[in-house]
């Protein structure tokens, strides 16, 4: 194996194992807001409100975990054009800065 299909290699796993770890956390989150705002629904339901208020922490908090969902699971790992490109622009933003 060269050097260069090692460093990849090394690569590839550092990124296998951020998204596993974002993934290990999306599960969390997801489990937190499956339980906490079934509490809430469970207290609307046991005080007899007419109007349904657990659906604003509802919405709102899954707005988050539809994000997080996305992070873990479709966001698009940079290509390596992409990353040279950056790396351009940062240099030359920081030339400029000198």
């Amino acid at each position: 194996m060269s050097i260069d299909g090692a460093e990849r290699d090394v690569g590839l796993r550092e990124l296998a194992l951020d998204r596993l770890k974002k993934q290990a956390d999306f599960k969390l989150h997801a489990m937190i807001y499956l339980l906490f705002n079934g509490f809430l629904v469970v207290i609307w339901w046991m005080t007899g409100a007419a109007f349904f208020w657990p659906i604003f922490l509802i919405f709102g908090w899954g707005i988050g975990v539809a994000a997080n969902w996305w992070d873990a699971y479709l966001r698009a790992v940079p290509t390596e054009v992409e990353i040279d490109k950056e790396i351009a622009r940062l240099r030359s933003r920081g030339a400029a800065a000198e």
